[in-house]
């Protein structure tokens, strides 16, 4: 792969990542993002596995967004599994979905998740909610080496 992954993209909807693409380079906050449409394709990249087996898995990106609702693996399964692996635990996860229910809230934090957006639905409160998230997790946050 050549160079790293700054933001891993877990989402199956092409409009949600159209935009949440456009809004991140037209801010710069990303030179290298990684776009996966499902759960399963996920897992791999992360772990190393089939297409992705090249990969090192200690070449985190800084931050995966994760849609919930996924095709094959659902995104609660795929948060499940890398904050229950000592190697991909400390890769910062925000669950990024359009669900508003209570309990995926709930469970996503008892899984470890470390952010919870909700997709706001108006345009400008889309980009706005994309460019905070992207100069957090991307320019202010520190991660453990």
């Amino acid at each position: 792969m050549g160079k790293s992954v700054e933001i891993l993209l877990v989402e199956d909807n092409p409009d949600d990542v159209e935009l949440t693409l456009r809004v991140l380079r037209s801010h710069h906050l990303a030179n290298h993002v990684q776009v996966l449409r499902d759960g399963a394709e996920a897992l791999d990249f992360i772990f190393c596995r089939g297409a992705y087996a090249e990969r090192d898995i200690n070449d985190h990106p800084k931050v995966i967004l994760l849609d919930l609702k996924l095709p094959k693996v659902d995104g609660l399964e795929v948060l499940a599994a890398i904050k229950g692996d000592r190697r991909t635990k400390p890769i910062p996860i925000v669950i990024l979905t359009s669900s508003k229910e209570e309990r995926d809230v709930v469970d996503s934090y008892q899984l470890g998740v470390n952010s919870y957006i909700s997709k706001p639905v108006e345009f400008e409160q889309f980009v706005t909610a994309i460019q905070q998230l992207g100069f957090y997790w991307l320019l202010l946050n520190r991660p453990p080496r």
